[in-house]
């Protein structure tokens, strides 16, 4: 008597089920995102830091769980890498946000200055990621000085000028005008560098105005200061290009681009000529700032 034997397909094994999260996978990921928060350490110099970042790269699970944290907080994240760390953003309605506003309160500044400090940081990131490529490029390393950014944006109000009358329009609006245009021109009638009876740097000069954001960038890990030369000399760090990366695209910037103002890359000025002459072109084929070409 021959038995039959029924015949049906193997079943399919069963998903693994994903392991819970745990109170200490949460608090890893906690401890990631408070790692990130401190922009000038580096992973290289905490081991603990470099661990969890190697657990966010290689645990899918743990990643999605650190940036849920940090979407919670209000922060995007940039970029989790060992050049960078846990490079995080704030959100505009996040807690950790600044101002421009706290930002002018927190440097003494007069509340109609807003404008020149938030055009300053403005010209610092121009300055510091002339071309698309370097702003692309990993390894590139920007440099700024403080006498170089001033004269950047001066050279940016005389194009201004320049602008304004082939146009017919009023060259000197009121002071406090609202708009990154008035804030050039105000930028313009301010002085350099000012006079103290002790030869320090006024506050309200132009060059005190990029001191103070260059010292901001510094102590929250943007740039790194190298040394004294044209009012202090600063080079970029990773956390700065993924931020200027993040505002490449902003409206400011693109009004600045606008302008045809060149700067280069050793911390000078701009490609522009030389101040003694009356010639305002720009050097041939000289690239604008996250342009194309």
């Amino acid at each position: 008597m021959t038995e039959h034997v029924e015949w049906s397909e193997p079943e399919a094994p069963a998903p693994t089920a994903q392991a819970p999260v745990t109170p200490a996978d949460a608090a890893d990921a906690a401890r990631l995102v408070a790692f990130g928060l401190q922009p000038k350490l580096l992973p290289a110099r905490d081991q603990e830091y470099a661990d969890l970042l190697r657990r966010y790269r290689e645990d899918p699970p743990f990643a999605r769980l650190a940036d849920a944290v940090a979407a919670g907080l209000g922060l995007v994240v940039l970029e989790v890498s060992p050049r960078a760390g846990m490079a995080v953003t704030a959100a505009e309605d996040s807690v950790f946000a600044v101002r421009m506003g706290d930002y002018a309160r927190r440097t003494a500044a007069d509340s109609g200055d807003r404008f020149l400090h938030g055009l300053a940081h403005l010209a610092v990131a121009a300055m510091a990621f002339p071309r698309p490529e370097d702003l692309a490029d990993d390894g590139y390393i920007g440099r700024v000085t403080v006498n170089g950014v001033d004269a950047f944006v001066r050279q940016a109000c005389r194009r201004l000028e320049e602008r304004a009358a082939e146009q017919g329009e009023n060259t000197d609006p009121a002071t406090d005008a609202p708009g990154l245009e008035a804030a050039w021109r105000i930028w313009a009638r301010r002085s350099a560098t000012g006079a103290t009876k002790d030869a320090r740097r006024p506050a309200a000069s132009t060059t005190g105005i990029v001191a103070k954001a260059v010292t901001f960038l510094t102590e929250s890990g943007f740039l790194q200061r190298t040394g004294d030369d044209n009012g202090g000399t600063f080079r970029t760090t990773a956390r700065y290009q993924l931020q200027v990366r993040d505002m490449a695209g902003s409206a400011a910037m693109a009004e600045l681009l606008e302008l045809g103002v060149v700067p280069v890359t050793d911390g000078t000025p701009t490609l522009m000529p030389a101040e003694e002459t009356d010639d305002l072109e720009l050097v041939a084929d000289a690239g604008l700032p996250f342009h194309s070409a």
